[in-house]
């Protein structure tokens, strides 16, 4: 008889919104295409008092509403189900982890836990999985955002993680780094040879990242208050991006390689001055034609917490001299967007001019979502006999992701980030330098708004954030891609 797997996947906050709309799905998905060994284990774990038959029916009606109907075989959702355990547990207890390990038995064959926790969990749960014994060299841990808030507070949780485990078995999960087209944007670059001769300040002449979103609170509120928008988006998700789009060509593509280039780029951002940065804040609106109200109103309370931002900013190495970033996130906005435009520089001499022929700079638009494509503005002479002078437009080459594949299953990006996470595979899970750097950058812009000279400028709901927002580009005669 074969040994069974004393393999297992320990999953904090198992009762949580991001488990039924993220984990348990793509959980499941790693299962129904057998990516996952039969015999591992996945054992759920948050403070509500359920056995495992009661996880399992909450499971299964979490699967029922978030899985696609064509994804549901009820031969391998059974299956799936079977798998699922469960323990109940005060992490603030460190005492209380004892019945976990219990309930885990063996782990020697090697234990994945996903923690996400509230921040002020953190030390408790990693001293917890300590005292249990759940902490040895065969245990890798994810770890959830929010590490932190600030540099200091981020230090000293990653203290405590390292308290118990090694920097190669702690996993720090930034869900856009799981993305397809965050991963196609390496392809891009280093897959082919066009690109990368003119990927410098030779060839380009700007860089914009959007994150905007249309919803406001959606039931974030005292987390969302204490956090804002530099917090929440920018200083993880957005700079991440940012060192993906500007870093040098890795030796290879492995974790150490591929993190060891995004960090000099982290490392290199210029500070921002104050007249490089806007904040905003929504107030009532309409969002795609609904009437909205504003932040204020949401909260309950007063508050000048951020919900826009935007920010120009420059990474300070011979590749990039002279080439400013835009960034620029905010809730409410006139469109839900995640993309990064990189425009080329114009053509040095317009041979079209006396025949009134107008020449637009190419731009790159890699789109993450809510549709996943790469896009390349050309320019293209009208079909005519250009009498009347030549009239040139911009044409788009486009990549749609969608339909090039349109045969592969379409992942979330939690099925890649677990299963690496169980496979031990850390390309795109975020170092600890690199976490320091991002947060060294964010601390000194919150730094220029303590001294309360960063007013929050008031938006509209619906619209593209406030006027300076729009300000920080067309002074600098370039536009928001919008």
């Amino acid at each position: 008889m074969a040994h069974a797997s004393c393999s297992a996947l320990l999953l904090f906050g198992a009762t949580g919104d991001l488990s039924r709309r993220m984990l348990l799905p793509s959980l499941y998905a790693l299962h129904e295409d057998e990516l996952i060994d039969p015999n591992l284990r996945i054992v759920g774990t948050a403070r509500s008092e359920h056995d495992d038959a009661e996880f399992r029916a909450f499971a299964k009606a979490a699967l029922d509403e978030f899985l696609p109907a064509d994804r549901k075989d009820e031969a391998k959702l059974a299956t799936f189900l079977d798998r699922l355990e469960y323990q109940a547990l005060d992490a603030s207890q460190v005492d209380s982890f004892g019945a976990l390990a219990e309930k885990l038995g063996d782990t020697s064959c090697g234990l994945s836990i996903f923690l996400s926790t509230a921040p002020a969990l953190f030390e408790p749960t990693i001293e917890g999985l300590r005292r249990a014994g759940l902490a040895h060299a065969d245990v890798r841990i994810g770890l959830e955002k929010p590490l932190g808030n600030d540099l200091a507070s981020s230090a000293r949780i990653n203290d405590a993680v390292a308290a118990g485990f090694d920097e190669r078995q702690i996993f720090r999960i930034d869900h856009y780094l799981g993305k397809e087209t965050v991963q196609n944007l390496m392809a891009l670059r280093f897959a082919n040879m066009m690109f990368e001769p003119l990927w410098n300040s030779a060839g380009i002449d700007h860089v914009q990242i959007t994150v905007s979103e249309t919803v406001g609170l959606e039931g974030r509120k005292g987390f969302y208050d204490d956090t804002g928008a530099l917090r929440d988006m920018v200083q993880n998700h957005m700079l991440q991006l940012l060192a993906l789009t500007a870093m040098e060509p890795p030796r290879d593509y492995d974790a150490t390689s591929i993190r060891d280039e995004k960090v000099k780029v982290l490392r290199a951002l210029r500070p921002v001055k104050p007249e490089e940065m806007v904040r905003g804040q929504y107030r009532a609106g309409a969002v795609k034609g609904e009437s909205v109200k504003g932040y204020t109103e949401d909260l309950g309370q007063d508050s000048d917490t951020e919900t826009f931002v935007a920010i120009k900013t420059h990474v300070d190495n011979w590749r990039w001299q002279g080439v400013p970033f835009y960034l620029r996130h905010g809730k409410r906005l006139a469109e839900r967007r995640s993309e990064i435009v990189v425009e080329f520089k114009q053509v040095p001499h317009n041979i079209f001019s006396d025949r009134g022929g107008k020449l637009r700079a190419n731009r790159l638009v890699i789109r993450l979502q809510p549709e996943e494509y790469v896009r390349l503005q050309v320019m293209a002479k009208e079909p005519g006999l250009d009498r009347g002078g030549i009239v040139l437009r911009e044409v788009n080459l486009d990549l749609s992701l969608a339909t090039a594949f349109a045969k592969a299953r379409k992942r979330i990006a939690y099925e890649r980030l677990l299963l690496d996470l169980i496979e031990g595979e850390q390309t795109l899970f975020v170092r600890r330098d690199e976490v320091e750097a991002q947060w060294k950058w964010t601390d000194a812009i919150r730094e220029v708004w303590a001294k309360g000279d960063m007013e929050v400028k008031p938006y509209a709901a619906g619209s593209w954030g406030p006027n300076a927002g729009i300000a920080l580009t067309e002074r600098d005669g370039r536009s928001w891609n919008d």
